[in-house]
């Protein structure tokens, strides 16, 4: 099998026109997600953004968001679009007596993604990865790079002036999406995964010293009784059509049930596609020590051969 193929630096800016935003605001806003999400919202400074997920009673992601605070009092959640209207209204059954409120603020604000330069042309320097700079009333999130290559997410109220740089195609974006080894919670995986099958400890997703939330006693089993048998890979196909997100994954040596599923994909910009996967853990170090041998298939034993990929980042192992 072919693996996956370097490409030239991409810099530029799109639309993130997948993404929406749930605004809460008001003097508990912060103490209410700080119930409900697997981050700690009040920790959280000003200089800072944040990723988090929203779980269910058994630890499963109801969908996960990018979250930084405006100001004392606002709190913004960016999350896949085909979920805000349903996270919304679930979040929403739980505000009660509590002093926040919480809105689609999708058309509020302008939502765009930056690659390479175009980040120049907007932060005076390169930032770490969950960094905030505050630009006039835009907000710059940087994020973790994709193929090696800087990202951020700009996000500033809907008259202001659009960041300046090339128009870049939301699939490339996608793809370094991919590359960063994070996946967003999609309305296919809806409830597919606890937070660390998709590494989100390991990416600061998960705060296992805050209070309680939805699902947090299974989320801290998970990881404190070592517990979880799957994790997130990155892996390449050298087949032209991408997956789909929930697509199953098959195993060589049992190819009677699923390993696990495709939780993000994206077209390789030189040929192919690249997907972030959860599998089990098994399967997974059996395909790595068998390098060029179809040990994962996509769909099933006979489906497009996937080849692991070096994650960006090490895996979480201690608290």
């Amino acid at each position: 099998m072919t693996m996956t193929r370097s490409v030239p630096q991409i810099s530029g800016v799109v639309k993130l026109t997948h993404l929406g935003i749930i605004r809460a605001v008001g003097e508990d806003a912060v103490k209410f997600l700080q119930g409900q999400l697997t981050q700690d919202i009040a920790l959280l400074e000003p200089t800072q953004a944040r990723l988090a997920a929203f779980c269910n009673a058994k630890g499963r992601m109801q969908a996960s968001f990018v979250l930084f605070k405006r100001s004392p009092e606002e709190v913004l959640l960016v999350c896949s679009l085909d979920l805000l209207g349903a996270t919304l209204k679930r979040l929403s059954m739980f505000v009660m007596r509590a002093k926040a409120k919480l809105s689609d603020a999708t058309d509020d604000f302008l939502l765009y993604g930056l690659t390479g330069t175009a980040i120049d042309s907007v932060a005076s320097s390169a930032e770490r990865a969950w960094t905030k700079v505050d630009i006039d009333e835009a907000n710059l999130i940087f994020l973790y790079p994709g193929a090696g290559q800087a990202r951020a997410m700009w996000c500033a109220p809907t008259a202001s002036r659009v960041p300046e740089g090339e128009p870049i195609d939301l699939d490339v974006w996608n793809w370094l999406e991919v590359q960063s080894g994070i996946a967003m919670i999609s309305q296919p995986i809806f409830e597919s995964f606890v937070p660390q099958m998709l590494n989100y400890e390991s990416v600061g997703g998960v705060n296992f010293k805050k209070g309680c939330y939805p699902g947090q006693e299974i989320v801290a089993r998970s990881q404190f009784r070592g517990t979880l048998k799957r994790r997130a890979y990155l892996v390449h196909s050298d087949a032209d059509a991408a997956p789909a997100p929930g697509q199953e994954v098959f195993y060589a040596q049992d190819n009677d049930q699923p390993c696990g599923l495709v939780a993000a994909c994206a077209a390789h910009p030189a040929g192919g596609f690249d997907a972030i996967v959860s599998i089990q853990t098994a399967a997974a170090a059996d395909a790595a020590a068998h390098p060029g041998e179809k040990r994962l298939s996509l769909g099933n034993a006979a489906g497009p051969a996937l080849a692991l990929l070096p994650l960006p980042y090490p895996l979480l192992e201690d608290i």
